[in-house]
């Protein structure tokens, strides 16, 4: 279905990708696997037409083609669902799927036969997506079956998606899953973006690894293992488990008393109370929705709250903000590192100094230490590893786990006495999932406090040392995650 020959893609004086070549079989499911920075997402954006290769040569179906713009990629059938979904959230799902293949005019749209042809196609898939609701009423996973929808509309035969699961609950991945096995069945070839081995291991057939911008490997899925992948992907062994001694807990730093906050439709959260401990980890699982957004960007100073209190070491600190909360020692690692945690024009050195811009080293008498800011930045790309490590580098110019390695980076160099952290691997490689993981047991263990809400149930297992379950904006249990089974934690958290 899909050659690429000898591709070559430099930015400045980074290369992205070295003389790489893939071959993708028709009405198959190929993963393409391998570090942040690897230059898996930039040899797919050249086959989608997004980007241009330097060198090197693209054939679909056999024959040679020139993909130089998206519009190229679209009219030969191929598809890309972005990591981060390209919606509007003031319009419909059908407005939204429409956009950009309209025919005909303004005046002569015909939404009603839109509607329809979309609820066909989702009925077909059994992707249960309404064409006239609107793209802000729906949960993160709903908006993705919007995106696939999006590129089936425009006949899509070969569909690129980019980390597809790094959103998703559990449950939705197997619905996920269940909707690629339909569309493969139906003759679609489907290409999958991933850092997720075991995922990679259910669904592929076949896996092409990267590292450092060149395949390194093709495997049939049937004939590897993780462990073998995980090998390949980082050139040593990888530990794929989460190794920690028992928490020693100490005093309450956060002890939250009644919460509640005021959402959209309702409270987002409703008389939520709870403490964390000093050298404890106290992990949150729900379906995202649930409030626990609205949880962590209260504490965060973010969001205000409409009743009840937050106490930091025994003093009240509710609706304090964001800065006050950060000089009193509390780090925050948003879950959309887009909207929360970068500023994605700005460089490293300058996105290292956010929260502390203002205050020495950093700043003194009105005026930067560049000395210092350089320091910093240059102790953030060495010790959480930020590749390429360049300091007047753009942030957008990262993969999407090197922004969250930055982000991450420069919540630590605050030695905070306690973490707020949201999706702390969301788009993350294996590699560097082993080396946050082992940062907040670090942290834990040199007497941190750690608030940690994860969509991956499998890492807020492993690394909460108490866990509690959120649904519909209450905590409705309190469970020992070394002793309560996932099907017991997803029950509780559907309300099952």
């Amino acid at each position: 279905m899909l050659q690429l020959k000898n591709i070559t893609k430099t930015f400045g004086s980074v290369v992205a990708n070295n003389d790489v070549s893939i071959t993708v079989r028709k009405g198959t499911i190929h993963a393409i696997v391998g570090e942040n920075g690897a230059g898996k997402s930039t040899i797919m954006r050249i086959a989608y037409g997004f980007y241009n290769a330097d060198s090197g040569e693209i054939f679909v179906d056999g024959n040679k083609v020139g993909i130089r713009t998206p519009h190229d990629a679209i009219a030969l059938g191929i598809g890309m669902v972005h990591q981060h979904f390209m919606l509007v959230d003031t319009m419909t799902v059908a407005e939204n799927i429409i956009l950009g293949a309209e025919t005909g005019t303004a005046a002569n749209l015909d939404l009603e036969k839109a509607n329809r042809d979309i609820k066909a196609l989702s009925d077909d898939l059994k992707l249960n997506i309404n064409p006239a609701a609107y793209i802000e009423d729906l949960s993160v996973g709903q908006q993705q079956r919007v995106e696939l929808l999006k590129a089936l509309y425009r006949d899509a035969q070969l569909l690129i998606l980019d980390e597809p699961t790094a959103v998703l609950t559990p449950q939705e991945v197997e619905e996920f899953f269940a909707i690629l096995r339909r569309m493969k069945e139906q003759g679609k070839t489907i290409i999958i973006i991933t850092h997720k081995l075991e995922e990679v291991l259910a669904i592929s057939d076949e896996v092409t690894v990267m590292r450092d911008g060149k395949d390194v490997g093709n495997v049939k899925t049937s004939e590897t293992s993780a462990k073998d992948l995980a090998r390949m992907i980082v050139g040593r062994d990888v530990l794929l488990r989460v190794e920690k001694t028992d928490a020693e807990p100490s005093d309450v730093v956060l002890q939250v008393n009644s919460l509640k906050i005021g959402g959209k439709h309702g409270a987002a959260i409703d008389d939520v109370s709870f403490v964390v401990r000093a050298g404890e980890i106290v992990g949150i699982a729900g379906i995202e929705g649930n409030g626990q957004t609205e949880l962590i960007e209260a504490l965060a100073g973010l969001c205000r709250v409409s009743s009840g209190t937050t106490e930091f070491e025994g003093k009240n600190v509710t609706n304090l903000s964001a800065r006050r909360l950060k000089e009193l020692g509390i780090a925050h690692i948003p879950e959309d590192r887009h909207k929360r945690g970068l500023l994605l024009n700005s460089d490293l050195a300058e996105n290292s100094i956010l929260g502390v811009h203002y205050r020495p080293p950093v700043a003194s008498g009105g005026f930067m230490n560049s000395a210092a800011i350089d320091k910093r930045i240059h102790e953030i790309v060495e010790n959480f590893d930020v590749r390429p490590p360049i300091p007047a580098l753009s942030a957008k110019s990262l993969s999407g786990g090197n922004q969250q390695k930055l982000i991450i980076g420069r919540e630590f160099e605050l030695n905070p006495k306690l973490l707020l952290v949201s999706q702390p691997t969301r788009g993350v490689d294996i590699g560097a999932i082993e080396f946050i993981h082992r940062k907040l047991i670090e942290l834990r263990d040199s007497g941190g406090a750690v608030l940690l809400v994860s969509a991956e149930l499998e890492e807020v297992t492993a690394l909460a040392d108490r866990l509690l379950i959120m649904r519909e904006g209450k905590i409705v249990g309190e469970v020992d995650p070394k002793t309560t089974s996932t099907e017991e934690i997803g029950l509780m958290m559907t309300g099952g």
